[in-house]
């Protein structure tokens, strides 16, 4: 990089404009010039001309001043005696490059979403003036933006980061331990949060929340089992495939728009089917009753519970899929029954049973996907079983890759009939045959793309209830992205309130995310937070140092101007720029960082 003068003449007058330029290098060995930084005007015309008056701090006087900035090469004025700095331009050096733009983006989300009220509200500052809340919005951020530990944000994101430039804070912010005592402060204010979401998800983005999806995960914890027995850190069903770690269940509570509602932390041993009756009643307690719909995956609810749901007062309608147990004891009532097309590509059949209504609906593309599934499977175990029939096996290695086989490829191995060797030497060629089971493959094809639904909301159209049900993808993605994109697993805290205050700041985080998707969507569908935050995280900020003839710096720190496809989306989402910082002019002899 290097700084680049250009000369215009103007009214009989020389102008000088400086820009920090650095060269590219591109194919051909061309070399192009890219502005960096723009610094504006410095000439040494007359007074209104050349003259440009900047407002500098001054720490060693503690005011504000107005200064005129002179280059060191030409005599200074006598009418700028007092207020005139002479600065040597070829002494200017670049300090401290760090990501900017999106820290900024970030920031104006959480503002978006008035968290920055709610926590000054709630977090108010220590008597030693630690600001809990700047430190809970660096945490969020540093989740959305480049998720990792508490410690390598006090070790190293921060001084790689603009958020101190943006929230007026030194490195003080992150002291270690400071940010873990925030994780102990924030998590009493979890319910009034979820509230304050629902009153700015409805301001913002109109939301509506009469229909509720609900789903559970779980994450796991690279650490031992714990000691005590009311930890919520316990060995069950990983959805992550980590069987051998302690894991929570997170329940989540999503609109069908994403937007998230609630949540809840469960040990991680809890079953499914007994989760639902407590968030019914949290959910009734916070918001009150109405008649809102519920819209669930299959094995989340109880014969229990819906039959509860159905007589309570108000009732409490629900949409559920069904095992497909269920399918096989309706299924000759069902075949009695005309298809009716409710949408392009989507067919029901509606079966009124004991104060529910049935829907079994049939999805074209999901059908084509489905079968397109079982035929890779069915053609990658065809092919391994046949190379196993080949190899000279005895009957444990001949059980052992048949075990292998199974676990590949467990959709296509229940359409196959097998018959395996017993009794036999360990010695001995172990054989064994296999054949399609037409009836079980017949059987799989006619269910293929096919959902039974079940739902007391027996007035309510079939085209609605699907698209109800099919928005059950909304909250898969939600857990994805708090997963990889938010970084939510592995978790390595060890004490109970500070796992739930990780989960908290990830939800938090996973707010700011949808806040930002939710703004995309009107404007390309293909458009990703993720992809934005990439964009605008090019653009950078530094410190631009100019010593001056006095033994003083100089210090303009600045965001490098954005590029074309950044100043479309600035565009587009509504935003502008702030200004660019005020310069700073250090004491003699003082190193200012």
């Amino acid at each position: 990089m290097f700084l680049r003068c250009n000369r215009r003449r103007k009214d009989g007058k020389e102008h000088r404009y400086w820009s920090i330029v650095e060269n590219r290098r591109c194919a051909g060995g061309q070399v192009v010039q890219r502005p960096v930084l723009y610094l504006g005007e410095i000439n040494d015309s007359q007074r209104e001309s050349w003259c440009r008056t900047i407002e500098a701090f001054d720490p060693q006087r503690d005011r504000t001043l107005p200064l005129a900035l002179f280059p060191a090469d030409r005599p200074m004025p006598e009418y700028a005696t007092g207020f005139g700095v002479q600065v040597d331009l070829d002494r200017m050096e670049l300090h401290r490059p760090r990501q900017w733009g999106a820290c900024w983006l970030t920031c104006q989300l959480y503002e978006q979403l008035g968290l920055d009220r709610f926590w000054a509200k709630h977090l108010p500052d220590s008597r030693q003036g630690t600001c809990w809340r700047d430190i809970l919005q660096t945490l969020v951020c540093y989740r959305l933006m480049d998720p990792g530990s508490e410690w390598r944000l006090h070790r190293l994101w921060f001084e790689q980061s603009a958020m101190g430039d943006l929230l007026g804070r030194d490195y003080g912010l992150v002291e270690k331990n400071a940010l873990y005592r925030t994780l102990d402060k924030v998590l009493r204010h979890k319910r009034a949060l979820f509230s304050h979401l629902q009153e700015r998800w409805k301001d913002l983005f109109g939301a509506k929340f009469d229909v509720l999806l609900y789903d559970l995960t779980s994450t796991y914890f690279e650490s031992p089992p714990p000691e005590d027995p009311k930890d919520k850190r316990r060995f069950g069903y990983s959805r992550d495939k980590r069987n051998d770690c302690v894991q929570v269940v997170i329940a989540l509570i999503v609109t069908p728009e994403g937007f998230p509602l609630a949540y809840e932390v469960l040990p991680g041993n809890t079953a499914d089917n007994t989760t639902l009756k407590g968030f019914l009643k949290k959910i009734q307690g916070q918001y009150g009753k109405a008649e809102r719909i519920w819209v669930m995956d299959r094995g989340i609810p109880t014969e229990a519970v819906l039959e509860q749901m159905r007589t309570s007062d108000p009732p409490v309608f629900y949409l559920v899929g069904t095992p497909k147990g269920r399918l096989h004891k309706l299924e000759s009532q069902l075949l009695e029954l005309d298809w009716q097309a409710v949408r392009p590509g989507v067919e029901v059949k509606l079966l009124p049973h004991q104060q529910e209504l049935y829907v079994l609906a049939r999805s074209h593309d999901r059908v084509n996907k489905e079968r397109a599934m079982r035929r890779r499977q069915l053609k990658a175990l065809w092919k391994r079983l046949a190379k196993l029939h080949r190899m000279r096996l005895n009957a444990s290695q001949l059980l052992l890759k048949l075990g292998e086989a199974r676990g590949r490829h467990r959709m296509a191995w229940r359409l196959l009939d097998f018959q395996l060797p017993t009794g036999m030497q360990r010695s001995k060629r172990a054989t064994f045959s296999f054949r399609l089971n037409r009836d079980k493959f017949r059987t799989a094809r006619r269910r293929e793309g096919r959902y039974l639904l079940r739902t007391n909301l027996c007035g309510h159209d079939p085209a609605q209830l699907w698209q109800f049900y099919i928005r059950l993808t909304e909250i898969e993605a939600a857990f994805k992205n708090l997963k990889d994109d938010l970084n939510l697993r592995p978790i390595y805290h060890q004490l109970q309130d500070r796992i739930e205050a990780h989960i908290f700041v990830a939800f938090i985080a996973y707010c700011l995310h949808v806040t930002l998707r939710a703004r995309l969507r009107a404007l390309a569908g293909g458009l990703t937070p993720r992809a934005v935050l990439d964009k605008f995280a090019q653009i950078q900020m530094l410190d631009v140092h100019f010593p001056t003839t006095d033994g003083r710096t100089l210090i303009l720190s600045r965001y490098t101007q954005p590029q074309t496809d950044q100043r479309i989306l600035l565009d587009r989402l509504g935003l502008t720029l702030p200004k660019q910082p005020p310069p700073r002019l250090t004491e003699t002899g003082k190193l200012l960082r």
